[in-house]
């Protein structure tokens, strides 16, 4: 019985056999019932590689495999890439007429690459979006969604007529937004040409026309994230998450700006634990206004009383003792 492609896989036969002990003989390609000796398969199509190792790094050198695809790269990671160390397989130098050669073979390799609009489009949007995410150090995972759902936004024919770089800027800023990873509009809108309204339409646009499922932003993020860009100890950050999470309950941050909220958080929790930093530096951490961070203290000191938080008035005179300080 000849095993082909389309017939009952190996596993079905096995099921067939009433003892179900069976094995497989490699070298003659059968399956053989190993209580009464009777073949079960045989001339079994090995899909195996053709090629014998004895030893994990023989195996290792011979196989052909190459690496996984990297949809971070135009082609995935699929084509053929001429190498420029001139030199052949027995790594002896080429003579000049021979590097002259593989001078236009490259030239014209590079250019059959890109063989449409599309392709070119995906190739300057890739080295746009690893620009943008190396300055605001976004990581791996998700650069990687980003370029996802550019390439969604490309196959639905959403990047025609809008700028490359407000489309890059947005997919970036939604897989942000996807993993939690806290970035504001403003702060991708300082790296890139385009201005932050058109990066706001186009994000809503993705977010339309891909049905993508976009969560709430959580201030607990954007409190770790202060908190770390000002220096504070992880007691600080820990209360600021505190402060936030009873600030929740209430339903004191029902409506509010989520960077606003972290920051009068982060500045609560800096004041308690005599780490003292202003309203100016807490505001510019967070990428918010100082009337923003001082309208969030107050509304957060009025209802937190239980953390004995210090009122308007004693933290405004901890702030200018700190400035004196500094001074």
């Amino acid at each position: 019985m000849v095993i082909r492609p389309s017939e009952p896989s190996p596993e079905d036969i096995i099921s067939r056999c009433p003892s179900g002990n069976i094995v497989y003989d490699e070298i003659n390609g059968i399956w053989i019932c190993a209580d009464s000796g009777e073949v079960i398969a045989e001339h079994v199509i090995d899909r195996g590689p053709e090629w014998r190792a004895f030893t994990a790094e023989e195996k290792e050198r011979r196989s052909r495999a190459g690496g996984p695809i990297n949809i971070a790269l135009q082609d995935s990671g699929l084509s053929t890439i001429i190498d420029w160390l001139g030199r052949d397989a027995s790594s002896r130098k080429l003579d000049l007429k021979r590097r002259l050669e593989l001078i236009r073979i490259r030239k014209w390799h590079s250019r059959t690459r890109i063989q449409s609009a599309v392709n070119r489009n995906i190739l300057q949007a890739l080295n746009e979006l690893e620009r943008l995410a190396e300055q605001l150090n976004i990581p791996r995972f998700v650069r990687e969604e980003a370029i996802l759902i550019y390439r969604k936004a490309i196959e639905k024919e959403l990047v025609r007529g809008r700028a490359m770089e407000s489309m890059v800027a947005a997919a970036l800023y939604t897989a942000c937004r996807i993993h939690g990873v806290p970035r504001t509009l403003d702060e991708i809108a300082k790296h890139t040409k385009s201005s932050r309204k058109d990066i706001a339409r186009c994000y809503r646009l993705l977010v339309r026309e891909l049905n993508l499922k976009i969560p709430i932003v959580d201030a607990t993020e954007y409190a770790q994230r202060i908190a770390s860009i000002l220096g504070l100890s992880g007691a600080t950050a820990r209360l600021a998450i505190e402060i936030i999470n009873r600030a929740r309950e209430i339903g004191v941050t029902a409506g509010r700006d989520p960077a606003g909220i972290a920051a009068a958080a982060v500045y609560i929790a800096a004041l308690i634990n005599d780490e003292r930093r202003t309203q100016k530096e807490v505001a510019a951490a967070a990428g918010v206004t100082e009337v923003t961070v001082r309208n969030r203290y107050k509304e957060l000191t009025k209802v937190l009383s239980s953390l004995k938080l210090p009122s308007a008035e004693e933290g405004e005179g901890k702030e200018e003792t700190a400035r004196q300080e500094a001074k």
